[in-house]
């Protein structure tokens, strides 16, 4: 305990943030520099480094998402696997941004999703309490880089009723409120999500919800649609070079998820491989080409979020300026879609106002970990739905 007590009485700490997300492509990790904590904290991003998966440990990443299949052995075997990865992407990450490794204080990690049931259900007639399972133990990482490390956030928002997500809300309130203009900060990773930050607000008027899909049902019909030679549409080009089919749209549009109102959190479970397997079947019965279903695909992810705001931003806060971040604001295509649903509304990246769109979620863990490190309740239950405000994040030593 003694080192969490010196850490606090330093003017700032180094730490490091790992981010690996819905796409599981690979480790985010940011250096930042951060000055007290609540409210006051000051951040400044020293270094930020995606370390790739290679093709076998994402492989065995992916393996994970086959429910039917993933056995209690082999996601303990990953759960292993995945913190030496995290450790050996902070190792890399201090040698990379020139930092001595020992003059890191702490790491905030997010770990690996593998599984998310934000909503209550039942197995053999026992009711079920939400639950969600976040995987590359913090143990470990603390074990290999000799670091304290603060790890498995969501647990403890769903402990108290919550979603268990988003859980970045909470550092944008922080990095982005502004006195002057209200804004709505729009991220594309796998799953998409906003945060609403009203004009001169205080952080309980701060919302936020999963608008839906992102770049996961992009990403998983170009790696069928090439065996597995591309991962993603590089610069949009199968999707520019397509026709929108509209009753494919409209079809996917239909989903209850997106009239259903916030809070709420979707993921893989929702939006995974059976989807992709309904798109696939729809396109193969009406001969549309790859190119016409990644058109489709592109344009459901701008329309449904064109959608959230229609029907539960907009009616309650007037947006001045959207901020996109995420592997979607490197999609031209899926940008000028977006500018087009949101013509009048500025649209910005994070690069535009000075930040990093790849780097923001690994940053948000590392000031999430410096709030569990001054036991500072660092969710927010008006937008996770939780009963109370708790403090995120297990302290390995």
């Amino acid at each position: 305990m003694q080192r969490i007590i010196t850490m606090r009485k330093k003017p700032y700490r180094l730490a490091m943030g790992l981010m690996s997300g819905t796409s599981a492509d690979g480790i985010d990790t940011a250096l930042v520099k951060i000055a007290g904590h609540g409210l006051n904290t000051k951040v400044d991003l020293l270094g930020y480094h995606s370390f790739d998966y290679s093709t076998q440990d994402k492989s065995l990443i992916q393996r994970l998402f086959d429910y039917e299949h993933c056995n209690i052995p082999y996601t303990s075997f990953m759960n292993f696997r995945l913190g030496e990865l995290f450790a050996a992407a902070v190792i890399n990450g201090a040698a990379k941004f020139n930092v001595p490794l020992d003059d890191i204080d702490f790491i905030g990690s997010h770990g690996q999703t593998v599984f998310h049931q934000p909503q209550p259900s039942s197995v053999d007639g026992v009711l079920r309490r939400s639950n969600t399972l976040q995987i590359g133990d913090p143990a470990i990482i603390a074990h290999l880089t000799g670091h304290v490390t603060i790890g498995d956030f969501r647990v403890a928002d769903v402990a108290a009723g919550g979603n268990g997500a988003p859980l970045v809300p909470y550092t944008e309130y922080i990095l982005y409120g502004s006195s002057h203009e209200s804004r709505a900060l729009q991220n594309i990773g796998g799953i998409a999500n906003v945060t609403v930050i009203p004009q001169g607000c205080t952080i309980d008027e701060v919302y936020a919800f999963d608008t839906g899909p992102g770049n996961m049902i992009m990403d998983g019909l170009m790696h069928h649609f090439t065996q597995g030679k591309l991962s993603y549409d590089i610069d949009g080009c199968y999707a520019a070079q397509g026709q929108i089919s509209e009753p494919l749209v409209n079809i996917l549009c239909s989903d209850p998820y997106f009239t259903e109102p916030p809070p709420k959190t979707t993921g893989r479970e929702q939006f995974g491989g059976p989807y992709l397997t309904k798109i696939l079947d729809y396109a193969t019965e009406h001969n549309l080409s790859k190119y016409d279903v990644l058109a489709s695909v592109t344009d459901f992810t701008a329309r449904t979020i064109k959608q959230s705001f229609e029907r539960f931003i907009f009616p309650k806060t007037i947006i001045n300026t959207i901020v996109i971040s995420g592997g979607g604001t490197y999609n031209p295509t899926l940008m000028k879609m977006l500018r087009h649903y949101f013509e009048g509304i500025s649209i910005l990246t994070q690069e535009d106002i000075g930040g990093n769109s790849d780097a923001k979620e690994a940053i948000a863990f590392a000031i999430l970990g410096n709030e569990t490190l001054f036991g500072t309740p660092n969710n927010m239950p008006k937008v996770t739905g939780a009963q109370k405000g708790v403090v995120m994040g297990k302290i390995c030593l």
